[in-house]
């Protein structure tokens, strides 16, 4: 298959968790494609922060990024005159990225075709947009399941209190959260507030009350 051919295909919105777990396919040393679930995936459509850059010097030209969601890292690789992509990018930045998927010395990675700076709230949105598709398809959680988001839901804020608290989006974007949907998270949320385990200083802000 081209390279033209791979970029007609549908970006998958994915979170970077979800290349991490997926298994590589592979035609002889060339990859073929990422199977996850029931999905074949080539091209992929993430939003993550730059948590770290590189970029050659000397006339091999080639720039890396690192990429983080929240539910794992992957690195963007642009080598010649497509490092010119990344060039501007800079550590920190929230980053919507489109591009094929790669896999060397058995790690997967990111040719990235799209790269452009993005609102930070975006990683919520997105994540709120992937775990409603999978809520569709997926059994509901038992009760037990429930009360262990809820203690980690308020052991995250307790362990907030020497800063002050914490946001909400911070605890929807928790890792240790990643198996719960943000509505989920939100109704526990309430559930504490309406209970007087926690509080709201200011909106979207929490505090535990001790």
């Amino acid at each position: 298959m081209t390279e033209q051919q791979l970029k007609r295909r549908v970006a998958h919105k994915v979170r970077i968790g979800d290349i991490l777990v997926g298994k590589p396919v592979m035609d002889g040393e060339k990859f073929s494609f990422l199977e996850f679930g029931d999905k074949k995936v080539t091209r992929v459509n993430i939003i993550g922060n730059i948590v770290d850059k590189y970029e050659s010097e000397g006339e091999k030209r080639y720039s890396f990024l690192t990429i983080d969601d929240g539910s794992g890292q992957i690195k963007l690789k642009s080598f010649g005159d497509d490092a010119e992509k990344l060039k501007n990018l800079v550590q920190g930045q929230t980053v919507t990225v489109i591009g094929l998927l790669r896999v060397f010395n058995n790690e997967i990675y990111i040719s990235p075709e799209i790269v452009r700076e993005q609102d930070p709230r975006y990683l919520v949105i997105r994540k709120m947009e992937i775990e409603k598709e999978r809520a569709k398809n997926s059994p509901p959680l038992e009760r037990e399941q429930v009360v262990a988001i809820k203690d980690r839901i308020l052991e995250i804020i307790k362990k907030s209190e020497d800063e002050g608290g914490i946001e909400i989006d911070k605890i929807i974007m928790n890792s240790s959260l990643n198996n719960a949907s943000p509505d989920l998270i939100n109704q526990e949320i309430q559930k504490l507030l309406e209970e007087g385990i926690i509080f709201e200083p200011r909106p979207g802000k929490l505090r535990w009350l001790g």
